[in-house]
């Protein structure tokens, strides 16, 4: 019997070759995106020292309304947290997953407050 592919693995490879082409700077960190059934991720980190120097989620305070709109609030969001830490420009670190649905509404909310990428 054929099994079907894991779909978690798959993903997990595609973020592996990802990661193997960018990595985060003090200068130029990476925004990293996780997404869950229920809820989406958001860090900012710098890979040369090993440190997250920002977060967000769908968890925090404030944040509802439907999958989309609650992961434009988060790019939103760490979007600000970025600046206040003087954070311009970052690396999308999309996770393995498409730019599509939810990965691009956060993207395109951590655009609109500020970040470059």
């Amino acid at each position: 019997m054929i099994s079907k592919p894991d779909k978690n693995k798959l993903r997990k490879k595609r973020h592996y070759r990802l990661r193997n082409k960018i990595s985060g700077t003090a200068e130029c960190p990476r925004l990293n995106v996780f997404r869950s059934n229920t809820n989406i991720y958001a860090q900012i980190i710098d890979d040369v020292a090993g440190v997250t120097l920002v977060s967000a989620s769908s968890l925090d305070e404030g944040i509802s309304g439907s999958k989309k709109e609650q992961a434009n609030a988060v790019g939103k969001l760490v979007a600000d947290r970025a600046t206040a830490k003087d954070i311009k420009k970052v690396v999308f670190d999309r996770g393995g997953y498409a730019y599509h649905g939810r990965v691009q509404a956060l993207a395109e909310g951590a655009r609109e407050n500020g970040l470059e990428f």
